[in-house]
C-alpha cells in the first residue's frame, strides 16, 4: 500500500515574519511589493485573509480591503533557510521526498511504517517536529495517491491533518465542490454548471466518452481524479529526470515585473536542489499557462551540463524576455532543468572553464557562508543579464 503525505507550509513567508517578529502576531501581515509601485501580495497571513486578501493580488488592492495591515518586502533568502530546516526534517521519515515548491511536499512514508508506526502517526509527529524546530505550523493530508493527499492538505487549514482512507475515497471526494478538481478553471467550472455539475458526486454520473466529448482530451483525466485515481510515485530530486518549481496564481497576474521576480525565486530554488544533489543540468524549460489553460512552453539548450545559478538564470530570463515581447495574463509560471548529470566530466573551452570555475567557486562560497552563517548573511545581486532590466530601479518583491 503506498502512504502519501502532503505538506503544505501555512501562509509560509508572513508566518516567519510573524515568528521573527514577534509585534506581529495576531495583526494582519502582507509579504510582497510596495503599494506605491505595481507591487503583488506574495503572502497574506491568515489575519488579512478574512479582509479578501490574498497572494497575487495588488499590494494598493489588498490594503483597500485591508487598510490596517503590516506591508513587509520579501526576505527570500530567510524563507529558503526555513525551507531548507524543514527539508531537513522529512528526510528524518523518509528518503522519498519530491518538493514541490519552497514550502510544500509529497512524502511517500509507505516503507517508514515500522520504524514510525501508521501514516496518520508519522504525519502527527511530522508536524509537531516542524513546530519544534521552527515554531510554524503545517497542514498535511494523508491518502493513497498525490492527487488526494493535496486535496486534504488544503480542507483545513491553518495547523490541519485530514486523512484519506484507501476504503473511504469517493465518500471523501463526492461531497466536493467541483472547483477543487485539478485543471478546473472558471471557464471550465462554468461549462460543469451548464451540465448542472456542482460537486464531484455530480460530475462522477458523467461518463468518460461525456468528459471527453465535453472537455476534450482533459475529460479523460478528469473522469480519472473524479474517482480518486492518481498512479503517480513520488519522485526525489537524486532519481527525477527533470526539477522543476512551478506556481498557480490566485488571481490571474500580468505584472511583468513581478513575474521575473518569481521566476528568479524559482529558478535559486530549482539549482539548489541540483546543487544539493550533485547533479548538473543541461537544458532550461519555461512553462507559463495562460488563464484559458492554454500552455506555453519554451526551452533552450546549453552548451555544456552545469549548476551555476548565474548561467542558468540567464537562459531561464532569456526565455521569459523573448515570451515577455507579446504577453498575456499568467494563470502558473513555473521553471525546470533537464538532461540531468553527475556533476563533472564537463568538456571546455580555456577561457569557458575559467569562467566556469569562477562561477563555480563563487556558488561554493556563497552556499558555504548560507549553510555557516544563516540564509541572511549573503544576498545574490542582479545577474548580467537582469542588470539590463531597468538597471536604475530595484524590481519590486524581487528576492
Amino acid at each position: 500500500m503506498r502512504y502519501i503525505l502532503h505538506i503544505d507550509m501555512d501562509a509560509f513567508y508572513a508566518a516567519i515574519e510573524q515568528r521573527d517578529r514577534p509585534e506581529l502576531r495576531g495583526k494582519p501581515v502582507l509579504v510582497g511589493g510596495s503599494p506605491e509601485g505595481r507591487g503583488v501580495v506574495s503572502t497574506a497571513s491568515y489575519e488579512a485573509r478574512p479582509f479578501g486578501c490574498h497572494s497575487a493580488m495588488p499590494m494598493a488592492q489588498a490594503l483597500r480591503l485591508c487598510p490596517q495591515a503590516i506591508v513587509l518586502p520579501g526576505r527570500m533568502e530567510r524563507y529558503i533557510e526555513v525551507s531548507r530546516q524543514i527539508a531537513a526534517i522529512f528526510e528524518e521519515f523518509t528518503p522519498l521526498v519530491e518538493p514541490l515548491s519552497i514550502d510544500e511536499a509529497f512524502l511517500d512514508v509507505g516503507g517508514s511504517t515500522r520504524l514510525f508506526g501508521p501514516p496518520v502517526e508519522i504525519a502527527r509527529e511530522l508536524k509537531a517536529r516542524i513546530h519544534k524546530g521552527t515554531h510554524l505550523t503545517a497542514s498535511v493530508g494523508v491518502a493513497p495517491n498525490k492527487f488526494l493527499a493535496k486535496l486534504a492538505s488544503d480542507l483545513q487549514k491553518p495547523d490541519g491533518l485530514v486523512v484519506v482512507p484507501p476504503d473511504g475515497v469517493q465518500g471523501f471526494l463526492d461531497p466536493l465542490p467541483i472547483a477543487r478538481l485539478w485543471g478546473a478553471g472558471k471557464v471550465t467550472q462554468r461549462r460543469f454548471t451548464e451540465l448542472g455539475v456542482a460537486t464531484f458526486g455530480d460530475a462522477r454520473r458523467l461518463s468518460a466518452r461525456q468528459l471527453r466529448a465535453h472537455f476534450g482530451e482533459v475529460g479523460e483525466h478528469f473522469y480519472q481524479l473524479l474517482r480518486g485515481i492518481d498512479d503517480r510515485p513520488v519522485v526525489p530530486d537524486r532519481e527525477a529526470r527533470s526539477i522543476s518549481h512551478e506556481h498557480t496564481f490566485a488571481v490571474d497576474c500580468d505584472d511583468l515585473e513581478y513575474l521575473r521576480a518569481v521566476l528568479l525565486d524559482q529558478m535559486e530554488h530549482v539549482v539548489g536542489r541540483l546543487r544539493r544533489h550533485k547533479l548538473t543540468a543541461r537544458t532550461v524549460t519555461l512553462k507559463i499557462r495562460r488563464p484559458d489553460f492554454k500552455t506555453i512552453t519554451r526551452r533552450t539548450t546549453l552548451a555544456g551540463p552545469l549548476d551555476q545559478t548565474d548561467t542558468l538564470w540567464e537562459a531561464a530570463a532569456e526565455l521569459f524576455d523573448a515570451w515577455a515581447a507579446t504577453p498575456h495574463p499568467v494563470r502558473l509560471l513555473g521553471v525546470g532543468v533537464a538532461q540531468l548529470a553527475p556533476r563533472g566530466g564537463q568538456q571546455l573551452t580555456l577561457f569557458d572553464q575559467a569562467e566556469s570555475e569562477r562561477r563555480q567557486r563563487l556558488d561554493q562560497i556563497v552556499d558555504q557562508i548560507r549553510e555557516r552563517f544563516g540564509a541572511d548573511s549573503i544576498k545574490r545581486g542582479a545577474c548580467p543579464h537582469e542588470a539590463r532590466d531597468e538597471p536604475d530601479t530595484p524590481s519590486e518583491g524581487r528576492p
